[in-house]
């Protein structure tokens, strides 16, 4: 971490006026056919907008989607994005996995027609405080803790964006809960523009997405739109053990709202604690966030991996915001068992431990999955080249992996940036990668899928891959 952390002043700011609410009789195009376009094609017809849905995709390939809204008054765009349809419309929203850097829409903004995303736009309709969790890794268990917790303390709460389900959908179903707690990932904020969580929880940097953005710096910057309307009122909790992060908090304009920092250092217990913020000693997280501190207890913790008392932490201090109360909060501390596809223990063969890390889709989250292990790791990797670079990851496969398994798109790079720190083999299909991966492994071994990849090479979702890998595993005798 640098010398020091960044402390926050409280300049006042005012929260711009928002024009897309008003979407009755005007021709708004959703871009994108996934779980978000569905559901974003819902909310319009009933708010009555001429609805047109495009898609790269063929009718063929989005079947399950179009069954789904095939009873609503919808035109339909398929088989790529007809420009002359994009100048027609009053309003055009993008699903997440659509890159606004398109040529198209390029087009289309140069004609002036106004392009947002999914969060942009639902969050418009929503009065209730949002919670809004970014980050490279960890997002989607620290967004869990914190719903646990306050669901313990008898609050109210949703959860979706990035997580599970879309926030439109918080909207169309006129659910009123205490706070909303919106996941959000890079490519959702790409197109925010008067998005104002009360709570901004960032959880670190690692590099990732490189198929989509230029550069690390360029994912940074998408990142860094969170803190684009932070006021007084604003709380950001961040990583101090991120230097990537603190350096975030140097930007005046995150320093117009309150910080609390997390750590796992306990040189940074002083400043930590005379500013606000959680720190990790030994089995105790001590945590101010107001005049008391507060003590909260992880010797029974069931989650593996020192990073999860990272994602405790972060939800600790956005909680009691909140509401959350200690003994809720403990009571989570002590039970949560931790999110399926991450660094999941799936099952012992043969005096043989198998791990399910199917959602660590990039390089730092790899690190993380082998930091919770002391050696014997017959390491799985392998999936959708993301541009990535592997080599951060030598050091710890020097010293922890038995054998590298390498499948999927991305196996020859990863092979070339790793493939010399450990025994190696390129396999041809992930059925035969989890097989070599148990003949290679003895008593006391550990066999982790931990990819480092996007899925979409072979599968549909991480969720898929992971899922399929337990099968596997359980079919073996």
């Amino acid at each position: 971490m640098n010398d020091t952390i960044v402390q926050p002043n409280t300049v006042n700011t005012d929260t711009r006026t928002n024009e897309l609410k008003n979407v009755e009789g005007k021709k708004v195009m959703v871009i994108g056919l996934s779980k978000t376009g569905v559901a974003m094609a819902k909310f319009l017809v009933e708010k009555g907008a001429k609805v047109t849905v495009s898609d790269h995709k063929s009718p063929a390939e989005l079947s399950t989607s179009l069954e789904q809204i095939d009873n609503l008054e919808i035109e339909y765009d398929l088989g790529g994005h007809t420009p002359k349809l994009l100048l027609e419309q009053d309003l055009i929203i993008l699903s997440p996995g659509v890159s606004p850097e398109l040529k198209v829409f390029e087009y289309a903004r140069k004609n002036g027609k106004k392009v947002t995303g999914d969060i942009e736009f639902a969050s418009q309709f929503i009065e209730e405080p949002i919670i809004a969790v970014t980050g490279t890794n960890g997002k989607s268990t620290a967004c869990k803790l914190a719903e646990l917790m306050l669901l313990e303390s008898g609050k109210k709460v949703w959860l979706g964006g990035n997580y599970g389900t879309p926030l439109i959908e918080y909207v169309r179903n006129k659910e009123k809960a205490d706070v909303v707690i919106c996941e959000t990932s890079s490519f959702q904020l790409e197109l925010v523009e008067t998005f104002n969580p009360r709570n901004i929880v960032f959880m670190n940097l690692g590099e990732n997405h490189l198929d989509r953005y230029r550069s690390m710096d360029e994912y940074i910057s998408a990142k860094r739109r969170v803190f684009r309307n932070v006021g007084h009122d604003t709380t950001s909790v961040l990583n101090a053990d991120d230097n990537r992060v603190v350096d975030l908090a140097r930007d005046p304009v995150v320093q117009r709202g309150r910080i609390f920092y997390f750590s796992q250092k306990a040189a940074l217990e002083p400043q930590i604690m005379n500013i606000g913020g959680a720190v990790h000693i030994g089995d105790q997280i001590k945590v101010r966030v107001g005049p008391e501190i507060e003590f909260y207890n992880t010797k029974n913790m069931k989650m593996k991996g020192k990073h999860q008392v990272q994602n405790v932490m972060s939800a600790i201090l956005t909680t009691r915001d909140f509401g959350a109360t200690p003994e809720g909060i403990q009571r989570v501390i002590d039970s949560f068992p931790g999110l399926s596809h991450r660094i999941e223990y799936v099952r012992k063969v043969g005096g043989v431990l198998f791990y399910n890390d199917s959602k660590a889709t990039n390089v730092h989250a790899v690190k993380r999955a082998l930091d919770c292990f002391d050696e014997n790791v017959i390491l799985i990797m392998g999936g959708k080249d993301a541009n990535l670079d592997f080599s951060d990851l030598r050091d710890i496969i020097r010293m922890k992996v038995k054998s590298l398994i390498l499948v999927g798109e991305a196996k020859e790079k990863i092979n070339r940036d790793v493939g010399d720190y450990s025994e190696t083999f390129l396999i041809g299909t992930f059925e035969e990668a989890v097989l070599m991966a148990y003949q290679k492994s003895r008593i006391g071994d550990i066999v982790l899928l931990s990819p480092g990849c996007p899925s979409f090479d072979t599968f549909d979702n991480y969720v898929e891959r992971g899922n399929y890998f337990k099968k596997l595993v359980s079919e073996f005798s």
